[in-house]
């Protein structure tokens, strides 16, 4: 059974009123290795999951990190919510780092409003050679699980019109988004190394791939999703990664070669997904035409439930995804919210009380 573990950006924010406050370094003081990390920007701060086997462990991880980063936030006299973009007008503060004040300098007004939180999923792998069979197998079904996480629906005060604005912020960077096939770890390296060598990125932790090779850990990091407002969204993409990860690992030692999709078509697919998340249709990664949303994330778990019966999760996984498509993604509730309200304030404090939700 493959390890897997989730990193995820939250924003802090003030009580009551839910604007995006600077005090990560507050937040973040103290040294706990389960505590909260700095991120880019001084209003967020990111936590990290240690490697779990099971869907059980990793929900329990979740629901602590988020906890700890609370009982941080709170001592700093802030919250934490697990939003994407800040339903709420803010003006960034970089964090006062040396890389970070190098990217503000040379990104300008990509880096200076880059307020954005992402969840991150790392599956372990055996050799980059099965992790390159990886990346370019799972390249069509990225793009449903930012619909299912979509969770960024206000930018500056205002209804963006998208699920995922973040995925729009993000596309922003000079490397960010989907990828052509690699082939071989050759390839793959020499590719990054060529980007950071034409000196338009500041070094190799700028490779912001849709889906890459960790640099640190082996294995293969999907980081295509929105933070997702709910803990249990979470679990379910983490548990949908990592049968990604092993249906392409199978599909790749059998020797079937990956599914010749151009990036422009999986370009389209993303911004499909972003812009209607799960209220439209999307691009069906088989067929590459329009599909209500419902089919194709059935058509996601049926493409994966070979592996997930084999780790056990295919029945928590279908009924997680079956309440998520009930309910509606982050995208959804925050509008619920704002509809029934009309205070964008209220958004935020409701996303605070779900992003703590047992």
């Amino acid at each position: 059974m493959r390890s897997f573990g989730v990193e995820e950006e939250l924003l802090l924010v003030a009580p009551s009123s839910g604007v995006p406050v600077a005090l990560a370094e507050s937040v973040t003081r103290g040294g706990d290795e389960d505590g909260p990390e700095r991120e880019l920007q001084r209003q967020q701060v990111e936590t990290g999951t240690d490697p779990c086997k099971t869907l059980d462990e990793l929900s329990r991880q979740l629901r602590d990190r988020r906890n700890a980063a609370s009982q941080a936030a709170r001592r700093a006299g802030s919250e934490v919510a697990a939003l994407a973009t800040s339903p709420r007008a803010v003006t960034p503060s970089t964090t006062p780092a040396e890389r970070y004040l190098r990217m503000a300098e040379e990104y300008a007004l990509t880096a200076q409003e880059q307020l954005t939180c992402g969840c991150h999923v790392h599956v372990s792998i055996e050799s980059e050679d099965e992790g390159v069979g990886v990346l370019d197998r799972v390249r069509p079904w990225l793009a449903p699980l930012l619909a299912m996480t979509g969770n960024s629906p206000f930018w500056q005060e205002r209804d963006s019109g998208y699920d995922s604005y973040r995925y729009q912020v993000w596309g922003r960077w000079p490397s960010a988004g989907p990828t052509e096939a690699f082939g071989t770890p050759k390839l793959y390296h020499e590719t990054v190394r060529s980007m950071v060598e034409s000196g338009t990125l500041l070094d190799e932790g700028m490779i912001y791939f849709d889906a890459r090779l960790s640099r640190h850990y082996p294995t293969v990091e999907v980081r295509v999703a929105d933070v997702c407002l709910m803990a249990d969204d979470a679990v379910l993409l983490a548990a949908l990664v990592r049968g990604l990860v092993e249906t392409a690992a199978r599909e790749w030692r059998a020797g079937q070669p990956p599914v010749p999709v151009r990036t422009e078509l999986l370009r389209l697919a993303s911004w499909r997904a972003s812009r209607s998340g799960l209220a439209g249709d999307l691009i069906h990664p088989v067929t590459q035409r329009p599909a209500p949303a419902g089919v194709v994330v059935r058509a996601l778990i049926e493409h994966v439930a070979p592996a997930l019966v084999d780790t056990g999760d295919l029945q928590a996984v279908t009924e997680l995804a079956e309440r998520l498509l009930e309910r509606g993604n982050g995208a959804a509730l925050q509008r619920r919210v704002h509809e029934e309200t009309g205070d964008l304030s209220a958004v935020v404090n409701a996303a605070v009380a779900r992003t703590l939700a047992a």
